[in-house]
Protein backbone atom coordinates (compact mmCIF):
# COMPACT_ATOMS: atom_id res chain seq x y z
CA UNK A 1 0.00 0.00 0.00
CA UNK A 2 1.40 3.29 -0.99
CA UNK A 3 2.44 4.97 2.23
CA UNK A 4 0.94 2.27 4.44
CA UNK A 5 4.20 0.58 5.31
CA UNK A 6 5.31 -1.62 7.04
CA UNK A 7 2.62 -3.93 5.69
CA UNK A 8 3.61 -6.90 3.58
CA UNK A 9 1.68 -7.08 0.34
CA UNK A 10 -0.35 -8.90 -0.73
CA UNK A 11 -1.79 -10.36 2.44
CA UNK A 12 -3.29 -13.82 2.49
CA UNK A 13 -6.74 -13.76 0.86
CA UNK A 14 -9.49 -12.49 3.14
CA UNK A 15 -12.58 -14.68 3.20
CA UNK A 16 -16.10 -13.63 4.10
CA UNK A 17 -19.32 -15.60 4.03
CA UNK A 18 -19.64 -15.15 0.25
CA UNK A 19 -16.49 -13.43 -1.00
CA UNK A 20 -12.74 -13.74 -1.31
CA UNK A 21 -10.66 -10.54 -1.22
CA UNK A 22 -7.33 -11.15 -2.89
CA UNK A 23 -4.56 -9.64 -4.94
CA UNK A 24 -5.10 -9.07 -8.64
CA UNK A 25 -4.37 -11.72 -11.26
CA UNK A 26 -4.16 -11.74 -15.05
CA UNK A 27 -7.65 -13.35 -15.25
CA UNK A 28 -9.10 -10.12 -13.76
CA UNK A 29 -8.11 -7.90 -16.70
CA UNK A 30 -11.46 -8.06 -18.54
CA UNK A 31 -13.37 -7.26 -15.34
CA UNK A 32 -11.08 -4.27 -14.61
CA UNK A 33 -11.76 -2.94 -18.11
CA UNK A 34 -15.50 -3.48 -17.67
CA UNK A 35 -15.41 -1.72 -14.29
CA UNK A 36 -13.68 1.40 -15.61
CA UNK A 37 -15.68 1.47 -18.87
CA UNK A 38 -19.07 1.18 -17.14
CA UNK A 39 -21.18 4.36 -17.34
CA UNK A 40 -23.06 3.27 -14.20
CA UNK A 41 -19.87 2.79 -12.19
CA UNK A 42 -18.45 6.04 -13.54
CA UNK A 43 -21.45 8.13 -12.45
CA UNK A 44 -19.86 9.32 -9.20
CA UNK A 45 -16.17 8.78 -9.96
CA UNK A 46 -15.51 11.07 -12.90
CA UNK A 47 -17.22 9.15 -15.68
CA UNK A 48 -16.54 6.03 -17.71
CA UNK A 49 -13.34 5.71 -19.71
CA UNK A 50 -13.42 4.64 -23.36
CA UNK A 51 -13.09 0.86 -23.70
CA UNK A 52 -10.54 1.09 -26.55
CA UNK A 53 -8.34 3.37 -24.40
CA UNK A 54 -8.57 0.88 -21.54
CA UNK A 55 -7.73 -2.08 -23.79
CA UNK A 56 -4.41 -0.35 -24.58
CA UNK A 57 -3.70 1.10 -21.13
CA UNK A 58 -4.66 -1.67 -18.70
CA UNK A 59 -1.67 -3.91 -17.98
CA UNK A 60 -1.75 -7.69 -18.20
CA UNK A 61 -2.19 -7.87 -14.42
CA UNK A 62 -4.15 -4.73 -13.51
CA UNK A 63 -4.43 -3.42 -9.98
CA UNK A 64 -1.28 -5.17 -8.87
CA UNK A 65 -0.20 -2.70 -6.26
CA UNK A 66 -0.34 -2.45 -2.50
CA UNK A 67 -3.80 -1.54 -1.24
CA UNK A 68 -5.88 -3.11 -4.03
CA UNK A 69 -8.12 -6.03 -3.10
CA UNK A 70 -10.01 -7.81 -5.87
CA UNK A 71 -13.53 -8.70 -4.75
CA UNK A 72 -14.08 -12.25 -5.96
CA UNK A 73 -17.45 -14.05 -6.01
CA UNK A 74 -17.41 -17.71 -7.00
CA UNK A 75 -14.04 -17.34 -8.75
CA UNK A 76 -14.84 -14.18 -10.71
CA UNK A 77 -13.95 -10.56 -10.04
CA UNK A 78 -17.01 -8.42 -9.28
CA UNK A 79 -15.15 -5.32 -8.11
CA UNK A 80 -12.33 -3.95 -6.01
CA UNK A 81 -11.70 -2.41 -2.62
CA UNK A 82 -8.78 -0.01 -2.17
CA UNK A 83 -6.85 1.46 0.72
CA UNK A 84 -4.60 4.41 -0.11
CA UNK A 85 -3.22 7.42 1.71
CA UNK A 86 -5.35 10.52 1.13
CA UNK A 87 -2.89 12.99 -0.31
CA UNK A 88 -2.20 16.26 1.49
CA UNK A 89 -3.22 18.14 -1.66
CA UNK A 90 -6.78 16.78 -1.40
CA UNK A 91 -9.33 18.78 0.56
CA UNK A 92 -10.66 17.20 3.73
CA UNK A 93 -8.51 15.63 6.42
CA UNK A 94 -8.73 14.48 10.03
CA UNK A 95 -5.02 14.53 10.91
CA UNK A 96 -2.75 17.58 10.87
CA UNK A 97 -0.21 15.78 8.65
CA UNK A 98 -3.00 14.52 6.35
CA UNK A 99 -2.14 11.19 4.70
CA UNK A 100 -5.00 9.26 6.35
CA UNK A 101 -5.83 5.80 5.08
CA UNK A 102 -8.74 6.19 2.65
CA UNK A 103 -11.16 3.42 1.76
CA UNK A 104 -12.44 3.20 -1.80
CA UNK A 105 -14.56 0.65 -3.62
CA UNK A 106 -16.11 -0.05 -7.01
CA UNK A 107 -18.31 -2.98 -7.99
CA UNK A 108 -19.71 -4.01 -11.34
CA UNK A 109 -23.39 -2.98 -11.67
CA UNK A 110 -24.63 -6.58 -11.71
CA UNK A 111 -23.13 -6.96 -8.20
CA UNK A 112 -25.03 -3.96 -6.79
CA UNK A 113 -27.85 -4.43 -4.30
CA UNK A 114 -26.64 -7.73 -2.81
CA UNK A 115 -24.65 -6.40 0.14
CA UNK A 116 -21.29 -7.34 -1.40
CA UNK A 117 -19.80 -3.85 -0.96
CA UNK A 118 -20.64 -3.81 2.75
CA UNK A 119 -19.31 -7.35 3.23
CA UNK A 120 -16.08 -6.68 1.33
CA UNK A 121 -15.40 -3.25 2.86
CA UNK A 122 -16.04 -4.55 6.39
CA UNK A 123 -13.53 -7.38 5.84
CA UNK A 124 -10.87 -5.00 4.53
CA UNK A 125 -11.49 -2.56 7.39
CA UNK A 126 -11.16 -5.38 9.93
CA UNK A 127 -7.92 -6.53 8.27
CA UNK A 128 -6.58 -2.97 8.32
CA UNK A 129 -7.51 -2.49 11.99
CA UNK A 130 -5.49 -5.61 12.84
CA UNK A 131 -2.58 -4.67 10.54
CA UNK A 132 -2.25 -1.03 11.68
CA UNK A 133 -4.04 -0.66 15.02
CA UNK A 134 -4.94 2.87 16.01
CA UNK A 135 -5.04 4.21 12.44
CA UNK A 136 -8.19 6.09 11.47
CA UNK A 137 -9.72 5.45 8.05
CA UNK A 138 -11.55 8.03 5.95
CA UNK A 139 -14.04 7.68 3.13
CA UNK A 140 -14.96 10.43 0.69
CA UNK A 141 -18.02 10.37 -1.56
CA UNK A 142 -20.40 12.75 -3.27
CA UNK A 143 -23.38 13.62 -1.10
CA UNK A 144 -25.57 12.89 -4.14
CA UNK A 145 -24.51 9.22 -4.02
CA UNK A 146 -27.21 7.98 -1.65
CA UNK A 147 -26.03 4.35 -1.78
CA UNK A 148 -22.49 5.33 -0.78
CA UNK A 149 -23.77 7.53 2.02
CA UNK A 150 -25.83 4.62 3.42
CA UNK A 151 -22.89 2.25 3.15
CA UNK A 152 -20.58 4.72 4.93
CA UNK A 153 -23.03 4.89 7.86
CA UNK A 154 -23.40 1.09 7.92
CA UNK A 155 -19.61 0.71 8.05
CA UNK A 156 -19.33 3.08 11.02
CA UNK A 157 -18.11 6.25 9.29
CA UNK A 158 -19.24 9.56 10.78
CA UNK A 159 -19.18 12.91 9.03
CA UNK A 160 -16.11 15.07 9.47
CA UNK A 161 -16.84 17.72 6.87
CA UNK A 162 -18.34 18.58 3.51
CA UNK A 163 -16.64 20.49 0.75
CA UNK A 164 -16.94 21.31 -2.93
CA UNK A 165 -14.75 19.37 -5.36
CA UNK A 166 -15.19 18.23 -8.97
CA UNK A 167 -18.21 20.52 -9.25
CA UNK A 168 -20.16 18.65 -6.56
CA UNK A 169 -20.58 18.53 -2.80
CA UNK A 170 -18.34 15.89 -1.23
CA UNK A 171 -18.76 14.16 2.12
CA UNK A 172 -15.76 13.10 4.19
CA UNK A 173 -16.34 10.57 6.94
CA UNK A 174 -14.02 8.94 9.43
CA UNK A 175 -14.08 5.52 11.02
CA UNK A 176 -12.31 5.68 14.33
CA UNK A 177 -9.92 2.92 15.29
CA UNK A 178 -11.82 0.11 16.96
CA UNK A 179 -15.13 0.96 15.23
CA UNK A 180 -17.19 -1.94 14.02
CA UNK A 181 -19.55 -2.08 11.10
CA UNK A 182 -23.22 -2.53 11.90
CA UNK A 183 -25.44 -5.17 10.37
Amino acid sequence: MTGLEPLDWPPAPLRTERLVLRGSEARDRAAFIELFASPEVGTYVGGARPRDELEHAVPEVPGRRPGVFVTDLDGAMIGMITLDRRGAECPGHVRPDAEEAELGYMLLPEAWGHGYAAEACAAVLDWFADALPGEPVVLCTRTANARAMRLAAKLGFTEVERFEEYGAEQWLGMRKPGSAASG
